[in-house]
């Protein structure tokens, strides 16, 4: 039987799980059924269950902790490495301002509702056309995630805040983005070969960190290379390896921020 593994084409992940997927470390007989999908869309899916396995917001996750227990490797949390809420230089935003964001269950929008809770004329679109619809005149603003951090200012945007360094002076802690969770109701025995697989997963990606070059170039699409190797360094770092207390405190508050239980959600 195949576990279903998803997560986004984006390089970050597609770095850390290139090892598991082609067998470049002992799965431990585990088999995984790849599911390619954006953030949001993996959002709602965990709603669904549909997942044995997934990345996913750590906002969604509060959603679903019921059915999903967090996995210690795989996570998404530094610093420097936030959402941005870009415009173009000459717009003024007012509390009527549509804003463009990567998804209503996005850790993203989370913080921006923590920031500018007045700003609530949102637009969900995906991610990667955000930029888009700003230049367009679409939207007053939009919130941005992964490679568009690298090439907003080229296209000449502007930022309106830095949500991620907004979130470290509020808290001193790492920004947690996204995680990997498995499903409670799978056989203990699973889950523990899941938790130590991912592990050695992501500590061959730092140890070979060429070995998944096709596997991310296949699917960053038209990323430049330069943009590629920013987003992984930004995205992947000690506390995708393990947490750590550091980076659990970190977690822990965003639950509480959202009015959730820390109790129970991590996978031991």
């Amino acid at each position: 039987m195949k576990l279903t593994l998803g997560f986004s084409p984006c390089p970050n992940d597609t770095f850390i799980f290139d090892a598991l997927v082609h067998h470049k470390i002992d799965t431990e007989g585990l088999k995984f059924e790849v599911v390619f999908a954006d953030v949001e869309q993996l959002n709602k899916w965990a709603f669904q269950g549909k997942l044995d396995i997934t990345k996913l917001s750590y906002n969604a996750f509060t959603h679903c902790v019921n059915d999903y227990v967090l996995l210690d490797s795989g996570s998404a949390l530094g610093s420097n490495c936030g959402p941005l809420l870009i415009k173009k230089p000459n717009t003024v935003l007012t509390k009527e301002s549509k804003i463009a964001i990567p998804g209503k269950y996005t850790t993203a929008n989370m913080l921006l509702n923590i920031a500018f809770p007045e700003n609530q004329n949102k637009v969900e679109i995906l991610f990667s056309e955000i930029e888009n619809h700003v230049l367009e005149g679409i939207v007053d603003a939009g919130l941005i995630i992964h490679e568009s951090r690298f090439t907003y200012k080229e296209k000449g945007l502007y930022k309106v805040s830095d949500l991620g360094e907004f979130w470290e002076i509020e808290t001193a802690l790492p920004i947690p983005l996204g995680g990997i969770v498995m499903k409670r109701e799978l056989p203990l025995s699973e889950q523990n070969k899941i938790a130590r697989v991912l592990r050695k997963s992501v500590v061959y990606a730092f140890a070979n960190p060429n070995s998944s070059a096709d596997f991310v170039k296949y699917h960053s699409q038209e990323m430049e290379k330069g943009v590629v190797d920013a987003h992984i360094a930004l995205y992947v770092n000690d506390y995708s390896i393990s947490l750590g207390e550091k980076g659990r405190r970190a977690v822990e508050l965003l639950f509480k921020k959202s009015g959730h239980s820390f109790e129970n959600i991590l996978f031991n």
